[in-house]
C-alpha cells in the first residue's frame, strides 16, 4: 500500500488549510478541555480564567522551540542557506524535543506571573497535553514524512518521499505508544497531581522509553545519520537525557524536594 494523501485539506487562493496544521490544532483544542477539567477537579490551582493565558504561553513557546531546534540543531546545514524559509513553519520541519523545550520555557513566564509552582505547571501540561503528540504523529503520517525504516513485515507502508520499499509506519507506532497510551497513563493517574514532580517524570520516563524504542524502527534523518559507530541516532540521545531526567524527577517527587504546589509566596 503506498501512502500518498493531500496534505492540504482546501485551498483559498494562496490560503491552504493542511491537515498538519489542524492536527496541532486539534491538539490545543483539546488541551484546554482537560486543563479545564483538571480545575474542575481542583487538580489545577488556577481559576478558570487563567486557562487560555495557559495555553498561549504554551503555543508560542511549542512553536519558537521547536522550529528553531529544527533549524539550528536537525537541518542548519540546510536553511544557512534558505534563511527566508527559516520561519515557514506550514512546510513542516518541528522538533519535538525543541518543543518540549520551549514549553518548559514559556510554561515557567506563565507560573511566574502567577506565583506558582513551576514544577506543578509542568505536571499539568504532561497530563493535559500529552494527547497532543498523538495528533502530531498523525500530521506527520499525513504528510507522508518521518517514516520508518525499509522493512519486510505485512504491514509496511511505500511512503511516496521514502522511495519504493515498504517501511514501518513508525509515525503510527508514535501516535499509540508516545501519544495515546501515554496519554492515558497519565490521565487516569491525574489524583496525584498533588505529588509535585510526578507526572514530569512519569511523562519523561514514558516518552523516552517509549521514543527510545521506536527509534529503532524510524528512519534517522538524513542529514544527521547515526552516531557512536553507527549504532544510536540522535533522537535516542535526548531520549536518554530525558529518561536520566526522568530519574531525577521521580527521586525529587518521591521525596518532596519540590515542596508543596500551593501558590507561592
Amino acid at each position: 500500500m503506498v501512502v500518498d494523501i493531500d496534505p492540504v485539506i482546501f485551498a483559498l487562493g494562496p490560503l491552504q488549510v493542511r491537515w498538519y496544521g489542524l492536527m496541532y490544532v486539534l491538539g490545543f483544542v483539546l488541551s484546554g478541555v482537560f486543563l479545564r477539567k483538571l480545575v474542575s477537579e481542583d487538580l489545577f490551582k488556577v481559576s478558570r480564567d487563567k486557562v487560555d493565558s495557559y495555553v498561549t504561553h504554551a503555543i508560542i513557546g511549542m512553536f519558537l522551540g521547536a522550529r528553531l531546534i529544527y533549524v539550528f540543531i536537525y537541518n542548519w546545514q540546510y536553511y544557512s542557506s534558505h534563511l527566508s524559509e527559516i520561519l515557514s513553519v506550514w512546510r513542516g520541519g518541528l522538533s519535538y524535543h525543541g518543543a518540549v523545550i520551549g514549553m518548559i520555557i514559556g510554561l515557567t513566564i506563565f507560573a511566574k506571573k502567577n506565583k506558582l509552582h513551576p514544577v506543578h505547571v509542568f505536571d499539568v501540561l504532561a497530563v493535559a497535553g500529552s494527547q497532543g503528540v498523538l495528533w502530531g504523529r498523525l500530521g506527520n503520517f499525513i504528510n507522508g514524512e518521518l517514516y520508518g525504516r525499509v522493512t519486510d513485515v505485512s504491514w509496511g507502508l511505500v511512503f511516496k518521499h521514502g522511495g519504493p520499499y515498504p517501511r514501518h509506519p513508525s509515525q503510527l507506532y508514535e501516535a499509540l505508544f508516545e501519544g495515546l497510551i501515554l496519554f492515558l497513563i497519565l490521565w487516569l493517574t491525574r489524583k496525584k497531581l498533588q505529588i509535585c514532580g510526578f507526572h514530569s517524570a512519569l511523562y519523561l520516563l514514558g516518552y523516552g522509553i517509549f521514543r527510545y524504542s521506536i527509534e529503532f524502527f524510524r528512519e534517522p534523518d538524513s542529514q544527521l545519520g547515526y552516531y557512536f559507530a553507527g549504532t544510536t541516532t540522535m533522537g535516542q540521545i535526548l531520549c536518554l537525557i530525558m529518561i536520566c531526567s526522568g530519574f531525577v524527577f521521580l527521586y525529587l517527587s518521591i521525596k518532596r524536594k519540590f515542596g508543596p504546589i500551593q501558590k507561592l509566596s
